[in-house]
């Protein structure tokens, strides 16, 4: 129960910023006197700090209590198709160090070892403060392989990371203890712990990235379902498949990810890379923009009413590893796309809104990981002996 209370307490700043004591007590609904043993707990532990009194009012001058960002610090580290993303997250979610590797594929031989090098990097540069790290976050595909005809891979390049365990390689790294999760779950985290979810208690979370991911919240709390497949929009499929079709229904990932567009901008001799900047919503890539735009947000609009049927959500959150524009004109083509569908047995069409976070969320959501087990109320803790 004491640690339970302290995690609640430790919550209550994260969420609502600094506050006096009273103002904690009344948050949490804990009394002033628990208060007062739980941060001097947590000051022992140097996890607050406390700023300048706050004077000007009736009686004694309150002293507005904080998270201290020192306080402890994670490593987040994604594992993408074309790029990895190191990023070191102190006690507050802030970003304090960043590195980024890009490639054409991610070659085992030389990932691994840059993985270890680049996390030394990180934690080196801590200092006195690396005592402080309280673990690693690892963001991947789970078959990082998956999908390697569409991006031009062997079969052999294909099954060489499939049959990595990507976080058994990565904890032979490192003594700190390193966490898991699917790039788009992780970057659902992310916006759990820091964007749209602080208000939103349920809704689908939808990636758009080199190919498209997804995530799911239900109250608040991330579901990944028995196989972790919970949200796994890329599989969903397009149309319904009839016996001794020649080829197999086209799945979303086909029409709704970034590698779609890039192949457009291919076609035209144009720089692929630009579908995620903001040069894809400029000439000369803006017309091939909106020709990808119409098309995906048919499908996504497809995604969205399946889940709907499925889930009754809050909202859909869309966010992805491209330029805001170009999210602001998928989201304003899918809402209307939306329109187009049968909504006869559904109360209501769930609002969309775009996500906060961006390119970083999935190395940022493998940060919070560690972050999260160490310092966020579970009330599992009752349960473990």
């Amino acid at each position: 129960m004491r640690q339970f209370n302290d995690r609640v307490v430790l919550q209550a700043l994260r969420v609502h910023g600094s506050c006096p004591k009273a103002e904690l007590a009344r948050l949490t609904g804990l009394t002033a006197q628990t208060i007062g043993l739980i941060t001097a707990r947590l000051d022992e532990d140097q996890l607050l700090t406390r700023e300048a009194p706050v004077r000007g009012r009736v009686g004694q001058p309150s002293v507005p209590i904080g998270l201290n960002p020192d306080g402890a610090f994670a490593v987040g580290i994604k594992i993408g198709r074309r790029s990895a993303d190191w990023l070191l997250v102190d006690f507050t979610g802030h970003v304090r160090e960043r590195l980024v590797l890009d490639y054409p594929f991610p070659d085992s031989e030389t990932l691994l070892p840059a993985i270890g090098e680049n996390l030394n990097r990180l934690l080196d540069g801590l200092g006195a403060l690396r005592s402080r790290v309280v673990g690693v976050g690892v963001a991947a595909p789970f078959q990082l392989g998956g999908w390697h005809r569409m991006l031009g891979l062997t079969e052999a390049q294909s099954q060489a990371w499939n049959q990595i365990d990507l976080a058994a390689e990565v904890q032979r790294l490192t003594e700190l203890p390193v966490s898991y999760a699917k790039d788009t779950a992780a970057a659902c985290v992310a916006e759990l712990l820091q964007g749209r979810g602080r208000d939103l208690h349920s809704y689908l979370y939808l990636f758009m990235d080199t190919f498209v991911g997804g995530g799911l919240v239900i109250n608040s709390h991330l579901h990944r379902g028995t196989h972790g497949n919970a949200a796994a929009v890329a599989s969903l499929p397009l149309q319904v498949a009839v016996p001794h079709m020649k080829e197999l229904p086209a799945q979303l990932i086909s029409q709704a990810s970034l590698w779609d567009l890039e192949q457009r901008f291919r076609e035209h001799a144009l720089d692929p890379m630009a579908a995620y900047d903001a040069r894809a919503m400029q000439a000369p890539w803006l017309p091939y923009t909106r020709e990808w735009i119409a098309r995906a947000a048919l499908a996504l609009a497809h995604c969205i009413v399946s889940g709907t049927a499925f889930l009754d959500l809050d909202a859909v959150v869309v966010d992805g590893s491209t330029a805001a524009p170009l999210l602001q004109g998928l989201l304003l083509q899918t809402t209307e796309a939306l329109k187009a569908y049968n909504w006869e047995g559904l109360q209501q069409m769930p609002r969309l809104e775009l996500g906060s976070i961006g390119s970083d969320a999935r190395a940022l959501g493998g940060a919070l990981l560690p972050l999260h087990a160490c310092f966020a109320p579970d009330r599992d803790v009752f349960l473990k002996v």
